[in-house]
């Protein structure tokens, strides 16, 4: 797909391929098939699935949602992208394979040349990355917008996490704030079963940012610190089912949606909630997802408000 350049907004730094004009023939919907992580066999020795968002975009085709022309291709944020948000010491330190094998929780990439490490690793991650800054700029222009990966919650400005190299929340929004004139208030409703420590570091002083994060409090990361900067707090305990979960879920974000009117509005919603995830340790049945996108409507239903999902 061809993009045009679009950097008209207020105080602009650099310039960026991210903020482009996007024909209208095509959905808000961004995807690229470099998402998907495969490298030898060693993505197997994590249980996060970095394979999924290719098995989204299979199921959406198959049932004849999109197709391959009418979805936005994503493009990689580049090294001054990223600066936006990241310190340079923290860049130079992802060229350091033993780095990344901690953040990736995969101990055998440390053993790997950084040069195959940053093609087979990181570079599907700042793909997705630059997925996330392109739907922020999507959804401004269309109302609402999707990007099947990214969601990086655990990585903050200077420090990675959880499968998170880089702070694609935090520049997404950053982005807006800096290019694009309306936008001065964001929240962010956080439903993935962990914790979004590194969107939170990120905005811990920060009031134009509303934080509502939904999560496990007896799993990783457990991060008090940046705690403080969540507005609605929503702690669950181990195994939380179905009843209590949709209640909750529906009472904090018809709360959270009265108590500020965002320009952009930021929707993380994980799969770890699902009952037989390794990882959430939550117990919300398949049969529970049509009223859990539900609450997803609500988002939608905000007046003057633009929505992106992750």
């Amino acid at each position: 797909m061809a993009h045009k350049e679009d950097n008209d907004g207020k105080g602009s730094s650099h310039c960026t391929a991210l903020h482009v004009c996007i024909p209208k023939t095509s959905l808000p919907i961004v995807y690229h098939p470099d998402y998907n992580i495969t490298f030898m066999g060693f993505e197997k020795l994590h249980p996060f699935d970095s394979g999924k968002w290719g098995k989204v975009i299979h199921f959406l085709k198959e049932e004849q949602f999109v197709t391959d022309g009418n979805i936005v291709e994503a493009l990689e944020a580049t090294e001054e992208d990223l600066l936006v948000v990241h310190t340079q010491r923290y860049l130079n330190r992802l060229k350091w394979s033993l780095v990344v094998a901690g953040i990736t929780e995969i101990p055998p990439l440390m053993f790997l040349p950084n040069f195959l490490v940053q093609r087979r690793v990181l570079r599907p991650l700042r793909t997705q990355t630059g997925g996330t800054i392109m739907a922020a700029k999507l959804a401004v222009d269309r109302g609402w917008a999707i990007n099947l990966g990214g969601g990086f919650h655990h990585c903050s400005s200077d420090k990675g996490g959880g499968f998170c190299a880089y702070a694609d929340i935090t520049l997404a929004i950053k982005f807006l704030f800096e290019r694009v004139e309306g936008i001065s208030k964001a929240t962010i409703i956080d439903l993935d079963a962990h914790q979004g420590n590194g969107h939170e570091r990120d905005f811990l002083d920060d009031g134009r940012v509303y934080i509502m994060d939904v999560y496990n409090r007896y799993i990783y990361p457990g991060d008090s610190y940046a705690k403080r900067a969540i507005k609605r707090k929503v702690e669950l305990d181990w195994g939380t089912e179905d009843s209590e979960y949709l209640r909750k879920v529906e009472l904090h974000t018809n709360g959270a949606l009265n108590e500020v009117c965002p320009d952009i509005l930021v929707y993380n919603a994980g799969t770890d909630v699902l009952d037989g995830d390794p990882l959430g340790g939550l117990s919300i049945s398949p049969e529970v997802l049509p009223r859990y996108i539900s609450g997803s409507k609500l988002l939608f239903e905000v007046p003057s408000t633009r929505m992106m999902m992750k």
